[in-house]
């Protein structure tokens, strides 16, 4: 069956010579792997590397069977450009490392609009607004909404958070409780919207904290979840 569908690349692989493995997440079949072949062979190539950036937004075109785990490419081509998000420094660190949790976190090979949608227009929030220093922890907290582990908040005036509950809580619960800043910051980022975030003053030092929370949040509802590698070079980049 061929099919056109809108995807976001999440990785890229180089494989042999001249070939890319690349992992896309698509609008129509969810987490879909393509073997591009020939893209670093020549300028001259029908397939521009410059599609298979990290989190670009692309059309393509292919031809579709539920057996398959390695799809070829009939056609690609540019679905949105993006201005900012692959050619300043701070914004293309955050790609980086965004496009790795999502690399790991994204497996479902079926439809899911809503995610899609979500990843669309937050990376395009993301490469038009000038305001993104917290944009990383809004994004990740609100991706724990479609992964199915956003956190309950029936008692948000409590004083504890369980990460592994995904719950607010009264009594402190052990080394999965939270409190203090990273509970303060939580409650501010839980329920805002993108637009809002220039409201949320942290430091680096906090930020960075509360990132380091949610990656643990994330760990603990996600077995095959990972600190991403790039986690490191994200910090010494962004802070």
């Amino acid at each position: 069956m061929l099919s056109t569908t809108n995807a976001i690349v999440l990785s890229k692989l180089k494989y042999r010579d001249n070939d890319l493995i690349v992992k896309c997440y698509t609008q129509e079949h969810g987490v879909i792997s393509f073997l591009v072949r020939g893209v670093l062979k020549s300028k001259k190539s029908n397939t521009k590397t410059a599609y298979f950036q990290l989190l670009s937004q692309i059309q393509v075109v292919f031809n579709y069977t539920k057996t398959r785990t390695l799809y070829t490419l009939k056609e690609v081509r540019t679905n949105t450009v993006y201005t900012s998000l692959h050619s300043h420094i701070l914004k293309s660190a955050v790609v980086m490392f965004l496009s790795e949790i999502l690399a790991t976190t994204l497996q479902e090979e079926e439809k899911n609009d809503a995610l899609y949608s979500y990843l669309e227009t937050t990376l395009l929030w993301f490469d038009a607004d000038t305001e993104y220093a917290n944009f990383h922890l809004l994004f990740l907290l609100k991706l724990s909404k479609y992964l199915g582990f956003y956190p309950d908040t029936t008692h948000i005036d409590s004083m504890f958070f369980n990460l592994e509950d995904g719950s607010f809580q009264m009594k402190d619960f052990g080394k999965h409780s939270i409190s203090g800043e990273n509970l303060i910051l939580l409650k501010q980022l839980l329920g805002i919207k993108f637009d809002a975030l220039p409201s949320i003053k942290i430091n680096a030092q906090k930020r960075q904290s509360f990132l380091n929370m949610m990656l643990l949040y994330f760990e603990l509802h996600l077995g095959s979840f990972r600190t991403p590698k790039s986690l490191q070079i994200f910090n010494q980049v962004f802070n």
